[in-house]
């Protein structure tokens, strides 16, 4: 297992939460952290008087936070387990605490440097890029990366359209950066933010809900199969005390308090996007029933089997 990342004369020992089940054949960064650490080492002198705030998106296991952890950034995040390696990897290489956030708290004002490591899903990029563009100026120096098939068409037309002219860095190790200059009047331009999303989803029982999916929310304008499935075959009493793993949105937990009232259920997820989902869901159709459910955001049950009283449940409810 590669544990130790040099580079530019300096050492990291990086590992994946939780370092116990890491695969002996990854590691905690990749070619896209090497091009950014290289090229904003590049940019440090021209940044150095500047007073105004770094954020840094989507850094999977901390390696770019904790290379600029001396700078402060404000390291911004959907992923719990993405958190809790940046905070292992902070602690083992005794480096400063760093303002750790989810990605729907609001961003700092007039960033001097913003590096992002493009995400998986569009709708997220999308939806952070709208969340920037609140907030940066011209004075923002935009920098992000990734693997070179995530970097598309789609992606630099997300870049232009919502902060301003975009070009890209020559491929190297198989990943390339993304350099994005905001231009005052694309700032300006009233831009809709379609997210979250609503949708009408009809339960089994007949009754319909208006379903609201953050931008990071798997299957995020309709059931995915496996749900449509479980939501058929799910039997629940108003005696149970239900865990909906991996919950997205909620549907199999909100499923159950349809169907048993006085039903507690426990949402549990690892995105904070899905929890906020599930929480706004319950909220807008169950209102009455807010204070029987718990929303977790956790590595699968970790947070739940850390607490001193661990709760008992009578069925667990997940789509895999």
């Amino acid at each position: 297992m590669n544990t130790e990342f040099t580079l530019s004369d300096r050492t990291l020992t990086l590992i994946r939460y939780p370092a116990k089940h890491q695969h002996k054949s990854l590691q905690a960064w990749d070619s896209a952290d090497e091009l950014l650490i290289e090229h904003i080492g590049q940019e440090l002198p021209a940044l150095s008087g500047s007073q105004q705030p770094w954020i840094l998106f989507n850094d999977d296991f901390g390696a770019l936070g904790c290379r600029f952890a001396e700078e402060q950034p404000v390291w911004v995040s959907d992923s719990k387990i993405a958190e809790l390696s940046f905070k292992e990897n902070l602690a083992t290489n005794q480096l400063p605490a760093v303002t750790m956030q989810d990605c729907l708290a609001p961003l700092p004002d007039s960033p001097a440097l913003v590096i992002i490591k493009i995400p998986r899903t569009l709708a997220l990029l999308e939806s952070q890029l709208l969340a920037l563009r609140k907030v940066a100026g011209p004075q923002t120096v935009i920098v992000a990366g990734a693997k070179v098939k995530t970097v598309t068409r789609s992606v630099l037309a997300l870049f232009e359209k919502l902060i301003g002219p975009t070009k890209t860095s020559l491929a190297k190790k198989k990943s390339r950066l993304i350099f994005c200059q905001p231009d005052p009047e694309v700032l300006s331009r009233e831009i809709k933010n379609p997210y979250p999303t609503v949708w009408p989803c009809r339960l089994p029982n007949g009754q319909t809900l208006q379903v609201a999916n953050h931008a990071n929310v798997f299957s995020r304008q309709s059931l995915d199969i496996g749900a449509r499935f479980l939501l058929e075959h799910m039997q629940v009493s108003d005696h149970d005390n239900l865990l909906d793993l991996g919950c997205g949105n909620g549907v199999l937990g909100l499923n159950a308090l349809s169907m048993a009232p006085n039903a507690k259920v426990t949402f549990v997820d690892e995105s904070y996007m899905a929890i906020a989902s599930a929480r706004l869901n319950v909220e807008n159709n169950f209102p009455e029933q807010v204070n029987q459910c718990r929303f977790v955001a956790s590595n699968c049950l970790e947070s739940l089997l850390n607490q001193l009283a661990r709760p008992s449940y009578t069925k667990v409810l997940c789509t895999p």
